[in-house]
C-alpha cells in the first residue's frame, strides 16, 4: 500500500502566544535593517512595515512597542572601578529599607574566587518585589566592600533570582567574617554602575538600601585534585566528565552535594550551559566563532552553543569566523587561519591556538561544577590516529598532564564499557575468548574496529586480554550525512512550496524505489543511483532557495548574507528536526511554527523558530519569506529518505566479513556514537547478523536526554582508569597492525610508475624504495585509494643540508628493518634513495632519504604523510552545499 504524502497543509492555524518577546538596544544595534523589517512582521508592528523608515528609525519603533527594560549590572573588570564603587558606598549609602524578612538569602554560601558564580549554583534570592536585576554589596560588620555580585532574574518564577558573578571580579577577604548583603533599587544599582565604569566624578547622591545578613559565607580557595578528567572530543559534539572519589578534594562544596550537581564515588558528567533551549546537556556543540580579535594577544571566543546563539541570533548574516569540524584539523593543526570579528577587525591565528581555547572552556567549565582545578586529562582519539591525536594534545596542552600510558582510543573505551558491564554483571565465562566488532558512527566520521578479549578471574584482581584492530573506516560519513540529506529534502520541499502555489511534493516522487527494495537496488547499482532524482531535485531547488554562499563571493554583500542564511538557517532546522525525531520516542511527525501549539496531537513535534528568515529567488531578484510553511514532516519519510545511506555504510564495513563467514565468529556487534541510535542501523545490521548480539538500545531513563550512546566512550575510559587505579583489573592491550586501503607509489625517470606501498597490506608490513640523482629537490609521491582509484599527489622537498654523515649501525637504531642494510649497500655515489615505509603508531607513510657521497652513508630529513589530508575530506560548510 502507498504511504501518503509527505506532508500536509492546513490552512487553520492555531497558537496562542506563550509570552511577549522584548528586545534590547544592544541586540537590535546589531541587526540588519532586513532582520528588524523581520521583527516588525512577526511582532505585527504596522508602522514599521508600511512606511519606508530607516535603520535607526525601525530600533526606536520596535524599542517604543517591544523594548525590554535594560538592567546595568557589572560584569567586566575595570581598573580602579572596585575602589570607586566602595567609595561611593562609604559617601552616600546612607538611607537604610526594612525588608520585613521579604528578601530571603541561602542560608549558606561558599565563594571561591577563581570561579565564577552562576544560576547552576542555586543561589537562589526571593525579593517579594522589593529589587528587581541589579548589582549587589558583599559587605562585612563594618561596612567595608567585599564583593560585587549581580542579581539576575528566574525566568521561571516570579521575584525569584539568582546571584551571579564572573570569575574576573574582585572579591576582598577581609578579617572580618559577618558578611551581609547589600540590596539596592534600580536607580540606585545603576548610580554605582556608572561610578564602576566611569572615571569622571558623579553628583552627590543618596543611595537607598536593604541589608541582609548571610549566616555563613565562607571564601575558600580552589584545590588541585588528582581526579582525571576525561574528553571525549568529537567532530560534532564533545562530552567530559570525571569519577569523583569521596577525598578528590578535602572539603568538597556543601551547597553542590545537596543539589546533586556532585555525586560522589561515581562517574560525573560535565553539563554545558545550552542558550538555545534554555537547559543544560551533557553535550556541547564542537563550535568556535570569533567574538573580539581588535587585541591579537587577548583574542575572545564564543563556545559550543554560545556560538550558535550568536549565529542565531544575527540571523546567520554576521560576518564573524565561525569554525565547525575542528577534530579534522588533527595532520595540519599548526597552519594558520585569518579570521575576523562582527566589527571587520581581523587576525592571523594557528589553528593550535583555537584548539586549545576549545578544550580549555571544556576544562574551565568542569572546574566550575567540579569545584577543583584538574591537572590530568585524558582525551579520546580515534584508534588509527592515536599516536597524532596524543601528540597534538600534548603539544598544545603542555601545562596539563595528558594520560598516554592507559590512553584508550574510541573503540576500546567503547569495548570496556561492555566488558565493565559484564564483570559487574558477572555474565562472562572465565578464560573464553569473545570477539566483538565496535561500529562507531559519530558526527563526522565512522569507524570500524574488531576486538577479541578474555576476562580470568585472578587471585587479587581481574586479569584482561585484549587484542584489538582497526579493520575500517570511513571519514566522510557520520551524522551530518543524515543531517545534509534531511537538509536537501527541507530545501526541495520548501522551494516547491513557495513556488508552485503551496502544492505538496511526495517523498515517493523523490526516492522512487520502494523501502524493502532499497537495499537489493543498492546491492546492483550503488547508492548513487538511489538518490539521483533526488539529487536532481535538490539541484533545481537551488534556483529558488539558493544555499551555496561560496558561489555567491562576487556578488553584493546582501545577496551573499542572504544565501548564508538560507543555508545555515535550513541547517539548523534540519539538525533540529534529525534531533527530536530519532530521540524521542513517539515523536511520528514534526513541523516548524512561531511558538508551540496551544493544542496538538500527541504525535505532533512543533519546533518552535523564532525569526523565520528565508530569501527566494524570484525572476533573479531576492524576496524576503516570512510566512511559515504549513508542512508537516513525518518519520517514515526520512527513514525512507536516509536508508540506502545507512546501508551503504554498513555493507561496506561487513559484505567481507559476511561473505568470508568470519562474522559469524563475532559475539558482539556493539554500536556507539549519537547517530547510531537510529533505527536504520540495526535494520541495516540485520541483512548480514541476524539473531547476533547486537549492543544497541538505549536506557529508558536516557531517551529523550543525552543518548546513552554517545556516553559509551566517555564512560567506558573513566570506569577504566578508575579501575586501574583502584587495582581492580590488570590489562594487557595488543593492538594489532590494521590493513590500509591505499597505495603509495612513484614515477622514475623514464615516467614508470613504481609501487612503493601495496594496498590491502598490514601497516607494519610495507616498506618501498625510489632512487634520484644527488640534488634532487622535489620528489613526487601518489596516493591511491582502493575504492574509487582516485589518487593525491604528495611532494616530498629535498634539502641538502638535511643530511649527515652516518654509518648504518645509526640508520639501524632509528629505523630498524625499515631500512634494511641490503638497501643501502647497493647505494652508489651520486645517489639518493627514498624509503618509504609505513608504521603501526601513525596512520600514513614515512619518507627517509639515504645518499652516498664519496663511499659515505648520508641520512636525509624525515617526512610524515598523512594517509588523508584531513580527517574528513567532505566539509559540508564550505559554502558549496
Amino acid at each position: 500500500m502507498k504511504a501518503n504524502y509527505s506532508y500536509k497543509l492546513h490552512t487553520n492555524r492555531r497558537y496562542t502566544e506563550r509570552y511577549t518577546v522584548t528586545y534590547t538596544r544592544a541586540e537590535l544595534m546589531e541587526m540588519t535593517t532586513f532582520q528588524l523589517r523581520n521583527i516588525c512582521y512577526k511582532e505585527k508592528i504596522v508602522k514599521g512595515l508600511v512606511n519606508t523608515l530607516t535603520r535607526d528609525q525601525l530600533v526606536q519603533m520596535i524599542l517604543r512597542y517591544r523594548g525590554a527594560e535594560e538592567h546595568l549590572l557589572i560584569q567586566d573588570e575595570v581598573d580602579g572601578g572596585f575602589k570607586r564603587v566602595e567609595a561611593a558606598m562609604q559617601a552616600y549609602l546612607k538611607t537604610p529599607l526594612a525588608d520585613n524578612g521579604n528578601i530571603k538569602v541561602p542560608a549558606k554560601m561558599s565563594i571561591y574566587p577563581e570561579l565564577k558564580i552562576d544560576e547552576t549554583d542555586q543561589y537562589v534570592v526571593e525579593t517579594g518585589g522589593l529589587v528587581e536585576e541589579s548589582n549587589v554589596l558583599l559587605v562585612n560588620e563594618q561596612l567595608a566592600l567585599c564583593g560585587i555580585l549581580n542579581l539576575q532574574k528566574d525566568k521561571q518564577q516570579p521575584n525569584r533570582y539568582y546571584l551571579t558573578t564572573e570569575a574576573a571580579m574582585n572579591i576582598q577577604n577581609t578579617k572580618n567574617k559577618n558578611y551581609s548583603f547589600i540590596f539596592l533599587r534600580k536607580q540606585d544599582s545603576d548610580y554605582l554602575y556608572k561610578a564602576y565604569y566611569q572615571e569622571a566624578s558623579l553628583p552627590p547622591t543618596n543611595l537607598h538600601y536593604y541589608k541582609v545578613p548571610v549566616l555563613d559565607l565562607e571564601m575558600k580557595e580552589l584545590e588541585t585534585t588528582n581526579a582525571i578528567l576525561a574528553i571525549d572530543f568529537g567532530t560534532t559534539n564533545t562530552t567530559a566528565g570525571a569519577y569523583l572519589a569521596h577525598d578528590y578534594v578535602t572539603s568538597p562544596c556543601s551547597q553542590d552535594l545537596l543539589n546533586n550537581r556532585i555525586q560522589l564515588n561515581q562517574i560525573n558528567f560535565v553539563t554545558f550551559p545550552d542558550t538555545m533551549h534554555q537547559e543544560r546537556t551533557a553535550v556541547v556543540s564542537t563550535i568556535i566563532s570569533v567574538a573580539d580579535c581588535s587585541d591579537v594577544k587577548h583574542i575572545q571566543y564564543h563556545f559550543g552553543y554560545d556560538a550558535l546563539q550568536v549565529m542565531k541570533k544575527n540571523n546567520y548574516t554576521t560576518l564573524a569566523t565561525k569554525f565547525q569540524g575542528m577534530k579534522r584539523w588533527i595532520n595540519h593543526y599548526h597552519k594558520t587561519e585569518e579570521i575576523m570579528d562582527v566589527n571587520g577587525n581581523t587576525a592571523v591565528v594557528p589553528r593550535s591556538q583555537m584548539l586549545r581555547q576549545f578544550l580549555l572552556y571544556i576544562v574551565q567549565t568542569a572546574e566550575h561544577q567540579f569545584k577543583c582545578r584538574f591537572q590530568h586529562l585524558h582525551i579520546s582519539s580515534p584508534v588509527k590516529l592515536k599516536t597524532q591525536f596524543l601528540d597534538m594534545f600534548q603539544t598544545i596542552l603542555p601545562d596539563y598532564h595528558i594520560e598516554t600510558t592507559n590512553a584508550l582510543d574510541e573503540g576500546m573505551a567503547v569495548l570496556y564499557n561492555t566488558i565493565a558491564n559484564q564483570i559487574e554483571n558477572n555474565s562472562f565465562l572465565d578464560g573464553k575468548n569473545y570477539k566483538a566488532l565496535v561500529i562507531d558512527c559519530g558526527g563526522g566520521t565512522t569507524d570500524l574496529s574488531s576486538c577479541q578479549f578474555r576476562i580470568i578471574d585472578g587471585r587479587i584482581s581481574y586479569k584482561i586480554d585484549i587484542h584489538t584492530t582497526y579493520e575500517n573506516g570511513d571519514t566522510n560519513f557520520g551524522g551530518n550525512n543524515i543531517t545534509y540529506r534531511i537538509f536537501q529534502f527541507m530545501k526541495i520541499v520548501f522551494a516547491n512550496y513557495y513556488n508552485r502555489s503551496k502544492e505538496a511534493y511526495d517523498i515517493d516522487a523523490l526516492i522512487d524505489i520502494p523501502g524493502k527494495d532499497i537495499y537489493r537496488y543498492v546491492d546492483e547499482f550503488g547508492v548513487e543511483a538511489v538518490y539521483a532524482h533526488f539529487e536532481q531535485a535538490f539541484v533545481e531547488a537551488e534556483r529558488i532557495i539558493p544555499t551555496r554562499f561560496k558561489e555567491y563571493e562576487n556578488r553584493t554583500r546582501d545577496e551573499y548574507l542572504r544565501v548564508r542564511n538560507n543555508y545555515y538557517f535550513l541547517w539548523e532546522m534540519a539538525e533540529e528536526m534529525k534531533k527530536e525525531f530519532f530521540r524521542k520516542t513517539g515523536i511520528l511527525r514534526s513541523r516548524f511554527h512561531s511558538t508551540i501549539d496551544a493544542e496538538q496531537d500527541s504525535d505532533l513535534n512543533v519546533t518552535a523558530v523564532d525569526r523565520w528568515c528565508l530569501s527566494i529567488k524570484e525572476n533573479e531578484q531576492f524576496q524576503d519569506i516570512y510566512d511559515y510553511p504549513n508542512v508537516y514532516f513525518n518519520i517514515k519519510e526520512i527513514n525512507h529518505l536516509i536508508k540506502a545511506d545507512i546501508y551503504d555504510i554498513v555493507r561496506k564495513f561487513l559484505e567481507d566479513f559476511y561473505e568470508t563467514g568470519v562474522l559469524s565468529e563475532y559475539s558482539i556487534i556493539k554500536l556507539t556514537g549519537q547517530s547510531c541510535k537510529i533505527d536504520a542501523f540495526r535494520e541495516a545490521l540485520k541483512e548480514f547478523v541476524p539473531g547476533r548480539s547486537i549492543e544497541f538500545r538505549q536506557k529508558a531513563e536516557s531517551i529523550g536526554n543525552v543518548p546513552e550512546l554517545k556516553l559509551a566512550c566517555l564512560r567506558g575510559a573513566l570506569r577504566y582508569l578508575n579501575a586501574q587505579k583502584i587495582g581492580m583489573i590488570e590489562t594487557n592491550v595488543t593492538n594489532d597492525a590494521p590493513v590500509v586501503p591505499y597505495a603509495v607509489s612513484a614515477l622514475t625517470h623514464n615516467k614508470q610508475e613504481k609501487l612503493l606501498i601495496s594496498s590491502l597490506e598490514r601497516l607494519n608490513q610495507i616498506h618501498g624504495t625510489i632512487s634520484r640523482p644527488w640534488g634532487v629537490v622535489e620528489v613526487e609521491f601518489f596516493l591511491h585509494n582502493h575504492e574509487d582509484k582516485s589518487s593525491y599527489k604528495y611532494v616530498y622537498t629535498n634539502h641538502m643540508e638535511d643530511f649527515m654523515p652516518v654509518l648504518y649501525e645509526q640508520i639501524a637504531t632509528y629505523y630498524g628493518e625499515h631500512i634494511p642494510q641490503s638497501e643501502t649497500d647497493s647505494i652508489v655515489n651520486g645517489e639518493v634513495k627514498f624509503f618509504v615505509f609505513a608504521s603501526q603508531d601513525h596512520w600514513g607513510f614515512h619518507v627517509v632519504p639515504v645518499a652516498r657521497q664519496n663511499e659515505q652513508l648520508l641520512l636525509g630529513k624525515k617526512h610524515f604523510f598523512a594517509f588523508e589530508t584531513d580527517l574528513s575530506e567532505l566539509d559540508f560548510f564550505d559554502g558549496l552545499k
